[in-house]
């Protein structure tokens, strides 16, 4: 398991055509799949929350471009994604337990210039993702479910 963040956990599987990474935070409750087959990024990918992503090596970095999301999300900070951000990671392992990441966020919408910025995750051994379950949107299927 690695952490990037204090609070944010996330889970790398690799399999030989596709990497999938499992997140165990609020704001990232999907999986993200990165394409490592080959196939390059489509020219107009339908928008979703995770965009779409394809992963190649360069030497023992491995790098992801991302395009394709929806309008609707956020980075940490507030900066809104839109459909025409493109993020750039590189993942490159120093050591067993720690893992040099650099982001490039572009978005003619959003950024005058592209924007990087470097993450240090680091293993977390012995954790496991746990459900995460949002106690408000409980509350309101519990309304919804009571007859007034």
């Amino acid at each position: 398991m690695l952490q990037a963040v204090p609070i944010t956990l996330y889970k790398i599987v690799q399999t030989p055509p596709l990497i999938v990474i499992l997140y165990d935070s609020q704001g990232m409750p999907l999986p993200r799949q990165i394409f490592t087959d080959g196939r390059p990024l489509p020219e107009a990918p339908s928008p979703a929350w995770m965009g779409y992503s394809v992963g190649h090596w360069e030497g023992s970095t491995m790098v992801v471009e991302t395009a394709g999301f929806n309008d609707r999300g956020i980075v940490p900070g507030g900066i809104p994604i839109t459909e025409t951000t493109r993020v750039t990671e590189r993942y490159e392992r120093i050591d067993f337990g720690h893992m040099k990441l650099q982001i490039t966020m572009e978005d003619p919408q959003t950024f005058t210039e592209p924007w990087t910025f470097n993450l240090t995750p680091q293993l977390q051994a012995d954790t496991e993702l746990l459900e995460y379950v949002c106690e408000k949107n409980d509350d309101i299927l519990r309304h919804m479910a009571s007859p007034r």
